[in-house]
């Protein structure tokens, strides 16, 4: 029972479900149904709700029926209506297919019309769209063409501006069409371009400074020489008006304009090399090329030629280089930001002042001519000027010149050395003779000469001295002015000049006039006479020392008495030479005393003498007379002492002759003669051959002779022996030695000779007392070595 009743409730749930789908099914759209339906398949009860549904269309059918029933007579009217309507509708059918025809033919025209309106608005439309694309391509066609234009007219920079917008702001907005992008990949390859072209300007411009340095320096060194001109003519103007001209008049006036470096070579190679790199992010680079490139050119511009020391122009070729490559350095660094700074410049310099400095020290040492050593240093002087104007340190270079000054004095006085010589060697040493008054105030004019008594003299007359003396004089004035010349613009003190000019001055007078003295008075040919004038032209030219020193103070402005002045030493090298002259005239009269000495022909065994003097020696005291004569001009001293030295001379000759190993033997009556000599040399002394000797002074020359001549003539031993070594003593100057060597060569001749023949009875005597005295004078010998 249980079991029916559940099977009827089941039954009254699955009619209330089927019953539900129905109503969805109703209500449904046809579109929402399948899920409606998938529930009733999904479900058993299949077929009751199959039955279900059909009964339910029954239901409807019945009711459509009913309403169609009830409706029927309308549908009836609605159906004629109908098929008059169709009637109607198939003739407007056939209407409206004859209008369409009608207007299908009509419209063909139209249609194509249509068609090319169509196309015309699209080719419209793609001309529109061409033009705006057009629009932003024709301005970076326009700027690649610019750029390619400026390339080729070689103006780099601005065709790298334009590759900088064309590339920034062009390109990026058609950058989807492939010529851009061609573009594009071109733009770094321009960008080298550009690069490699602008540094084939800068090697271009390198070579041309390179080449150009030489006219650069010159045109900077002219500059130099006419500022340092017109700051001369500025200073020495006199005042008009009240005051001097400025500069500017006096530079208008003179016309001073001089093209400038900048004027001489185009700089902008370099700055647009420059600026392309700077943009380019590559300046360093940039900079350290061009200055390895600089620093090359440098060494080669100071390398100097090898035979630059011949000529001045090799020199101003060398320094106008040097100024023109740092002319240009210069100017770069004044116009450009940092392509070279000061600190590279000054590395430069002083590579170059050393190598520069270095250079002419080895060449100017080969120079050897004082003229072009004086160019050399105004080269210089100028070369440093002109670096130090634009603001390069030369005191190094004017150190050096001090250097070289020391050298132009050395050339100096080898070129004043020939000069003195060939004055030396063409005189005539005779005193100058003078005719007419202007002769006289020339010469005066020339040598600093005042003699009262020769200024009253009547014309023709003499000066005491020869022709050396004022050229001699006036060629030292000459050198004095030479070394004055260096010293110029080598922004000396007074005082260093005037050191320099005296030291200078010393050495030609101690050194170099000295040694041509000398020279000359040490001539084999020189004469009695020329050495008498040479003694009388140094004595004035000692006296003209203090002109000398008036004419330094006077060039200098330097008092003597200015405290660490150098003296001149002038009057000792007229002294030395004075005294060498002196000395050689001494020798020289020896000489020819000696030549006349060997003249003498003495017969040492004759038993009489002659009744005068031996012949050579009246032909040695005549030629004694007629040289003493010539001694007038000299010092009284010099005439004096010559007198003297000859006369002792010819004595100690004398007492050679007499005593010499050879003559063995002699007899009285030789020793007669030679008395008759010695009386002869005693005469010329007594009768004064030069003034000035007091009493018998001269005749003492011959003292030592005359007592000995008159010890033996006399026989007067016991005198000697007895006054021996007493002051007082009659043969005070016989020397035992001297008298025991005579008295040997006489008892020689005694015994082989028979010398005392006429003495027969005291022939022993004789030989005693010979004896006797030999050995009393050996006894004096002995006991004096004792």
């Amino acid at each position: 029972m249980e079991r029916g009743k559940m099977a009827e409730l089941e039954s009254l749930e699955t009619a209330a479900e089927h019953e539900r789908i129905l109503r969805e099914i109703e209500s449904t759209d046809t579109a929402c149904i399948g899920p409606t339906l998938r529930s009733v398949y999904d479900g058993e009860e299949h077929a009751r709700f199959m039955e279900k549904l059909e009964a339910r269309i029954r239901n409807h059918d019945r009711e459509i029926e009913k309403m169609c029933n009830f409706h029927y007579q309308g549908f009836v009217d609605s159906i004629t209506e109908l098929l008059k309507v169709r009637g109607e509708a198939q003739k407007l059918k056939n209407q409206v297919t004859d209008t369409n025809r009608k207007l299908q033919n009509e419209g063909k025209e139209l249609i194509i019309a249509m068609e090319e309106l169509k196309q015309c608005r699209l080719q419209q439309r793609n001309i529109s769209a061409t033009v705006d694309k057009l629009t932003l391509c024709l301005p970076v066609l326009e700027m690649y063409s610019k750029l390619r234009e400026q390339m080729k007219s070689k103006r780099h920079y601005p065709a790298l501006k334009t590759l900088e917008h064309l590339e920034h702001t062009y390109l990026p907005q058609v950058s989807h069409y492939r010529f851009c992008k061609i573009m594009v990949d071109n733009i770094p390859k321009l960008r080298e371009e550009i690069k490699e072209v602008s540094m084939s300007d800068l090697k271009d411009f390198l070579e041309s400074i390179r080449k150009h340095s030489d006219k650069i320096g010159e045109t900077a060194m002219k500059q130099a020489q006419q500022q340092r001109n017109l700051d001369n003519i500025v200073s020495q103007h006199p005042r008009i008006s009240g005051g001097k001209k400025s500069k500017k008049e006096v530079c208008a006036s003179s016309d001073l304009e001089v093209p400038g470096a900048q004027d001489l070579v185009d700089f902008s190679p370099v700055y647009r090399c420059l600026h392309i790199y700077s943009v380019l992010g590559a300046r360093e680079t940039f900079e350290n090329y061009y200055r390895k490139q600089r620093r090359k050119q440098a060494r080669l511009v100071l390398q100097p030629p090898s035979n630059m020391h011949e000529t001045l122009d090799g020199y101003r070729k060398y320094f106008n280089q040097i100024v023109g490559f740092f002319v240009v350095e210069d100017h770069i660094l004044h116009t450009t930001q940092g392509l070279v700074n000061r600190a590279y410049i000054d590395e430069l310099w002083e590579m170059a002042l050393s190598k520069t400095i270095a250079a002419l020290r080895t060449h100017s040492s080969y120079c050897s001519d004082p003229s072009l050593v004086l160019d050399l240093k105004n080269l210089i002087v100028l070369f440093a000027d002109t670096l130090q104007g634009y603001g390069f340190p030369v005191n190094q270079l004017f150190d050096m010149l001090l250097e070289i000054r020391d050298q132009y004095s050395e050339t100096l006085l080898k070129k004043w050395s020939g000069v003195f010589r060939n004055i030396l060697d063409s005189d005539n040493y005779s005193p100058i003779p003078v005719i007419s008054e202007e002769i006289y105030k020339k010469i005066v004019g020339q040598f600093p000469f005042q003699d009262a008594e020769l200024e009253k003299q009547p014309f023709p007359k003499k000066f005491p001295f020869s022709e050396f003396v004022p050229k001699v004089y006036n060629q030292i004035k000459e050198f004095i002015y030479a070394c004055l010349k260096f010293s110029e613009d080598l922004h000396l003190s007074s005082t260093e000049v005037d050191d320099m000019i005296r030291k200078s001055t010393n050495l030609l007078l101690t050194r170099t006039l000295s040694n041509c003295l000398q020279n000359v008075i040490k001539r084999k040919n020189v004469g009695l006479t020329e050495l008498v004038q040479i003694i009388i032209n140094t004595t004035h030219l000692e006296k003209s020392c203090k002109f000398l020193e008036e004419f330094i103070t006077n060039i200098t402005n330097v008092l003597p008495e200015t405290v660490h002045t150098t003296k001149l030493y002038g009057t000792t090298t007229f002294k030395d030479a004075r005294h060498a002259a002196e000395e050689e005239i001494y020798t020289n009269l020896n000489q020819k005393i000696d030549q006349f000495l060997q003249l003498a022909d003495y017969d040492w065994m004759t038993m009489e003498p002659s009744s005068k003097a031996s012949e050579y020696l009246v032909d040695l005291i005549g030629f004694l007379r007629s040289t003493f004569a010539v001694f007038t001009h000299l010092p009284g001293k010099v005439a004096q002492t010559a007198c003297m030295s000859a006369c002792k001379h010819l004595s100690t000759s004398l007492m050679q002759l007499l005593l010499e190993a050879e003559v063995r033997q002699l007899t009285l009556g030789a020793l007669q003669q030679f008395n008759l000599d010695v009386e002869e040399c005693e005469q010329f002394a007594r009768s004064g051959p030069v003034p000035g000797f007091q009493g018998d002074t001269l005749q003492l020359a011959f003292i030592d002779l005359r007592q000995l001549l008159d010890l033996f003539i006399q026989w007067d031993w016991s005198t000697y022996l007895a006054d021996y070594g007493q002051p007082t003593c009659k043969y005070l100057r016989v020397n035992p030695t001297t008298a025991l060597v005579l008295l040997e060569k006489m008892r020689d001749t005694s015994r082989k000779n028979n010398v005392f023949a006429q003495f027969r009875k005291n022939e022993r005597d004789k030989q005693k007392l010979i004896d006797t005295v030999a050995k009393q004078l050996r006894s004096l010998i002995n006991s004096h070595h004792s």
